[in-house]
């Protein structure tokens, strides 16, 4: 690494004496019906030609909140941040800041402001003038913009590149003088579209927990449009899966991954071995399902809406699954397969393993690598058995 990617590199604020993290956990808003959200979106549908955007979408976001919109391209994620920024027009429905509609507001005149995956910074201007941009445009006296671009260069650590140009600039600074020029101004919300797109791995994931310290101290309500769920799911109090225009499920990363409410969230969200069987039997909490690959499947799940003969699917995460040799006694779900293929990945290691025979199904089991050893403990083409307690596995409809 250079200096100048070190530079960038560099933390975007002091370490802080204490950890967000208490603030963060108890910061649930949405649970809470006295809370007022900040931005509403009512009944909000967008059109391009015979192509629906967003579709008769409704959502509220809270001051203070981190929320994240992740979803496949074309899914309306950005058609929806540029309806809230002003650069797009709902064909029906209304957007709300603060309680006044802002549906015919221009862009311009809203207390919000836009931060593009491409920084859209000003090649021939300096890093200060980027960041004082913004400000000169609204008549702010010369004092007022030499003050706050030192501080929004003291924020974003580029103290001393103020004359700098963006071709002079790595990645990760043009990103943090795009950052400052969009909270010159002071925003109530900021939008951030793809921001991390253009840094390398390491860079943006230490961006990741910069971006939320920062969101933190400065107390602003941050919007993120992200098709990378680690970077959402990372960052975000909240985030709503989108699919087709429409909001498949909202809640905290957790939650998403942890019980997802659809078949396409659980396969979008995380890797996901999906098994499609019949309910055979339903005792208490106690599902039992008979599939054609994995034979029998217990599972510990709110049974009041599943009946004996139906048709579902059973979710099961990867590293939910134990994998080993020999044939396990006490598991309450098992099955034997063969190794097909394996994918060292650093951390952990994916292993894909047949089962139901040739004709099969391949099933994903993730292991951590736990020791340095070298040689794994397993091998293409052996013959191994997977069992996972009955609290793995997810019913999702069909």
């Amino acid at each position: 690494m250079n200096a100048r990617d070190a530079g960038a590199a560099a933390p975007l604020r002091a370490k802080r004496k204490a950890s967000p993290g208490s603030v963060r956990r108890a910061f649930q808003p949405w649970n809470d019906p006295a809370a007022e959200p900040l931005v509403v979106f009512r009944n909000v549908t967008k059109r391009f030609d015979m192509v629906t955007a967003v579709d008769n979408l409704s959502l509220a976001l809270y001051p203070r909140e981190f929320f994240a919109l992740l979803g496949a391209s074309g899914c309306g994620k950005t058609t929806l941040m540029r309806m809230l920024a002003g650069f797009e027009q709902p064909d029906a429905g209304e957007i709300l800041l603060d309680g006044v509609d802002i549906t015919a507001v221009p862009p311009h005149r809203r207390p919000i402001n836009m931060m593009f995956q491409s920084y859209a910074l000003f090649p021939h201007l300096s890093v200060g003038d980027n960041i004082a941009y913004g400000l000169r445009r609204e008549g702010l006296p010369r004092e007022e913009i030499t003050r706050r671009v030192a501080e929004m260069l003291a924020l974003v650590k580029l103290d001393g590149l103020e004359k700098r140009r963006p071709d002079q600039l790595s990645g990760g600074q043009r990103q943090r003088v795009a950052l400052a020029r969009s909270l010159a101004k002071r925003p109530k919300l900021l939008l951030l579209d793809e921001p991390m797109a253009a840094l390398d791995r390491k860079l943006r994931e230490s961006t990741q927990f910069e971006l939320m310290d920062l969101q933190s101290e400065l107390g602003l309500t941050f919007m993120v449009v992200t098709h990378d769920q680690d970077e959402a799911m990372t960052m975000a109090d909240r985030m709503a899966v989108m699919n087709h225009g429409r909001l498949v499920q909202i809640g905290p990363p957790d939650e998403i991954y942890e019980a997802p409410t659809s078949r396409y969230v659980a396969e979008f969200v995380g890797d996901i071995n999906i098994l499609e069987g019949r309910v055979t039997s339903v005792a208490g909490e106690i599902v039992r399902v008979e599939t054609a690959m994995a034979g029998a499947v217990e599972l510990d799940e709110e049974a009041a809406s599943l009946a004996t003969g139906e048709t579902i699917f059973v979710g099961l995460r990867p590293e939910k699954i134990t994998l080993g040799h020999d044939e396990p006694a006490q598991a309450a779900n098992k099955v034997a397969g063969e190794i097909w293929d394996i994918g060292y990945l650093g951390d952990f290691t994916m292993v894909q393993v047949m089962v139901g025979g040739d004709d099969g199904q391949l099933l994903k089991v993730a292991l951590a690598n736990r020791t340095r050893r070298i040689d794994r403990p397993f091998a293409w083409e052996d013959r191994v058995w997977l069992s996972w307690d009955v609290e793995a596995g997810l019913v999702l409809p069909p």
